[in-house]
């Protein structure tokens, strides 16, 4: 364990750390090529004509058309995963111990492969007070969503009750993992059934017409926009001309607008969609959370605790794309799958600080990881608040930006974290020059 070399800000009377996974019987090799065979074949909460989700005849018309599934949450679910906490499934009756009024501290880290998990403990609020293990200003919520890689702390302060009921249920609510905050052996609280599925909306199909508030561009007018193009001239609006084959009668949707894409995105069998309204989705809570009726966070509310030293205004900026073709399960950076033998890196020069903006060209959430670094999320906090991280997710059809500062020389991964799709190929090799200009 790695002590800070001051006094923690936090203080707490006890500390447990929670790490989340999954468990399979089956090989990631077989999941991998089902998944290449029918990118479906773990939902099973498809919709049919008989079941009772809140969906009109014209939703499921408009489904259809595009032969898509709004309950498409997660590749991988209950149906190949039992849920882990520390290594305990659900019936392990795993324990954490409490006296009543303790200040307990919760570490969370999703090191599950292909999860994103929903945390909650019924009847006890929550105060995250660190975000990737970086101090940020105590926000106090009921439940969050925590993508693979990400980890956040909590502290609780449990009462007079005898125990509480630690929740960990899949994004797709096909599943949980279960522990138990115990002030006795034994104890035990009511498990929660599991929630209904969530679906899928406009918005996550970059359809969406809301002002998010994106906070992200100002001051940064007469930048070098380097690899991303100009994106000052590109028209988010259009419904363009290209590839509507099969969509007619869709209130003017586009699934492949590929004007909308910069120049170096690549076009082909790779890319199936295009979101035409990539908004800021920083204050989104996450898939299934937008309507819950207690408090969760969201990447807005996260402000660091103490200023940072880095004050410069970005020199450039650059934007990546987030692609993918779901039915050939297919997944990439601006269209390109890694090559690790062709593949040009991205370059910074050392210690150059550089905006950049992540558009999720697809359906489905992504937990973005940047190896070597820290980076600040542009989230709407003053710019030496702005909250330090290593992962983002990326919301579907949304976009997300932060500020990097390429202090450390090398090269070093960047991928999304979900297993299989870094596996298919949404992986890239940051390349960070020597402080004397040469390749690391």
């Amino acid at each position: 364990m790695v002590d800070p070399a001051g006094p923690d800000p936090v203080q707490a009377d006890r500390e447990y750390i929670v790490v989340l996974s999954e468990f399979s019987e089956m090989s990631p090799h077989t999941i991998f090529d089902k998944l290449k065979k029918g990118e479906g074949y773990f939902n099973y909460n498809q919709n049919t004509w008989t079941d009772d989700y809140p969906l009109s005849g014209e939703d499921r018309r408009m489904w259809a058309k595009m032969r898509m599934m709004p309950t498409d949450i997660l590749d991988v679910s209950s149906a190949a995963y039992t849920y882990l906490l520390n290594g305990h499934g659900p019936l392990d009756n795993l324990e954490y111990l409490f006296r009543p009024g303790e200040r307990v501290r919760l570490r969370f880290i999703n090191a599950g492969a292909m999860t994103f998990f929903n945390i909650r403990i019924p009847g006890l609020p929550m105060t995250i007070v660190q975000a990737d293990g970086q101090n940020v200003e105590p926000v106090e919520v009921d439940e969050f969503q925590i993508g693979v890689a990400e980890t956040y702390d909590v502290v609780v302060t449990p009462g007079a009750q005898q125990a509480y009921t630690l929740v960990a249920e899949s994004m797709d609510r096909s599943g949980m993992g279960i522990a138990t905050l115990a002030s006795a052996p034994g104890a035990r609280a009511a498990i929660p059934p599991l929630r209904d599925p969530p679906l899928l909306t406009m918005a996550d199909m970059g359809m969406s017409g809301m002002d998010h508030g994106s906070s992200g561009d100002a001051g940064m007018s007469g930048m070098d926009h380097g690899s991303g193009g100009d994106m000052a001239g590109m028209d988010h609006g259009s419904s363009g001309q290209s590839e509507m084959a099969g969509m007619a009668g869709m209130s003017g949707m586009q699934m492949r607008d590929t004007s909308l894409l910069p120049p170096d995105v690549k076009v082909g069998p790779g890319l199936d969609m295009v979101s035409m309204n990539p908004v800021d989705r920083m204050g989104d809570p996450g898939i299934g959370l937008a309507d819950v009726p207690h408090r969760t966070l969201d990447y807005r509310k996260l402000r660091a605790l103490t200023p940072h030293r880095e004050g410069r205004t970005p020199s450039r900026r650059m934007e990546i794309h987030l692609t993918g073709n779901m039915e050939r399960y297919m997944w990439s950076f601006d269209g390109k799958k890694f090559s690790a033998v062709s593949d040009e890196p991205i370059r910074f020069a050392y210690n150059e600080r550089v905006r950049v903006k992540l558009v999720n060209d697809t359906m489905m959430a992504h937990p973005i990881h940047l190896h070597g670094h820290f980076f600040e999320l542009v989230n709407g906090a003053p710019a030496d608040r702005q909250p330090l991280k290593h992962t983002v997710i990326l919301q579907p059809g949304g976009s997300a930006q932060f500020d990097l500062t390429a202090d450390e020389p090398g090269d070093w991964a960047f991928h999304c974290h979900l297993l299989y799709h870094m596996h298919a190929g949404m992986f890239q090799i940051v390349t960070v020059a020597n402080p004397d200009g040469s390749e690391a």
